[in-house]
């Protein structure tokens, strides 16, 4: 009896070893997820892109605001504008469905957006700053939020012939994550992922003359409190920390939707980050000027910002 069961188990770990393992559920729903995203691409690049733009927005606006993650847009809204009343706060939640739905179906039509061509989408304001910077020798760091179609800001600073890397978090679903990673590059853009390898090849692509261009408005668990909205959020000190290390200019840049799939994108004149010998201090003082500038964007178009981020530690 001991032997037979002896060899039962034996037969039934050989067995194991030959047969291929049972997909996992979590493997199985991104597998899922990634297929939808990449179908749902592949219908928007085939309808023209005002019509694309306009049923994704329209997608968003209907299933969006029913969804359990606008309660933290709520939540959100109530930290940071909290006079509001309760048919503001709806409204602007719609609408930002509606642009969020509208940015995710421009996706596919991000590399036949022409910024410089006569009659173009994207109107561009303020690349006398650009000049201004590259005149002086000094490496670019662009910085935005989740605002209009914030994509859009990359494909133009490409297109006006400056060399771009950028930084950003990857996606929880690996096959999303690859889908934009080649998205980012068709455009130009050299994707640099968030962690220690992103760091060391962020300090390498600025030490080969490139450009950085990053988000900086979601929530950093290890970042520095910093305030915004009037109350402190974790912030990312990186974009701070390496402006002062290479003495880099810090170039504000907004992508604003005007209507449909219209837009503009606007570049500011460059932060000025005060050092004075105490580095935390310093940093801390530049992200402060950061928030307040992102503040200001979204104060004014509210409408135009992801507020599903967890961006205050009760939100």
């Amino acid at each position: 009896m001991r032997a037979h069961l002896t060899s039962a188990r034996v037969s039934h770990a050989r067995r194991d070893r030959t047969q291929p393992r049972p997909l996992r559920r979590h493997t199985l729903v991104q597998r899922l997820e990634a297929g939808g995203v990449a179908a749902f691409l592949a219908a928007m690049g085939v309808l023209p892109l005002d019509l694309a733009s306009a049923a994704g927005g329209a997608i968003a606006r209907i299933i969006g605001p029913h969804l359990a993650v606008t309660r933290r847009a709520q939540r959100n809204l109530d930290i940071a504008l909290p006079h509001l009343s309760a048919a503001e706060r709806r409204r602007i939640i719609r609408e930002m469905w509606d642009n969020l739905g509208r940015t995710t179906a421009e996706y596919a039509h991000l590399s036949r957006l022409r910024c410089f061509a006569p009659g173009t989408r994207v109107e561009v304001v303020g690349t006398q700053h650009v000049d201004r910077a590259v005149a002086r020798g000094r490496p670019l760091i662009f910085f935005s939020g989740h605002l209009g179609n914030w994509e859009v800001a990359s494909v133009a600073v490409v297109q006006y012939g400056v060399e771009l890397a950028q930084i950003y978090r990857a996606a929880n679903n690996p096959g999303v994550e690859a889908m934009l990673r080649q998205l980012r590059k068709s455009l130009g853009v050299e994707p640099i992922r968030k962690g220690a390898a992103g760091a060391r090849r962020i300090v390498a692509a600025l030490r080969q003359g490139k450009n950085l261009a990053m988000l900086v408005d979601q929530k950093m668990n290890d970042g520095i409190a910093v305030p915004f909205f009037d109350r402190e959020a974790m912030t990312a000190p990186a974009l701070a920390e390496l402006a002062l290390r290479y003495d880099c200019a810090v170039l504000p840049a907004r992508v604003d939707r005007l209507r449909g799939a219209r837009f503009r994108f606007t570049i500011f004149p460059a932060l000025d980050f005060e050092r004075s010998g105490d580095q935390r201090a310093d940093i801390r003082q530049a992200m402060i000027a950061v928030n307040r500038c992102l503040e200001e964007w979204i104060r004014e178009r509210p409408e135009q910002w992801l507020w599903l981020h967890r961006r205050w530690p009760d939100s």
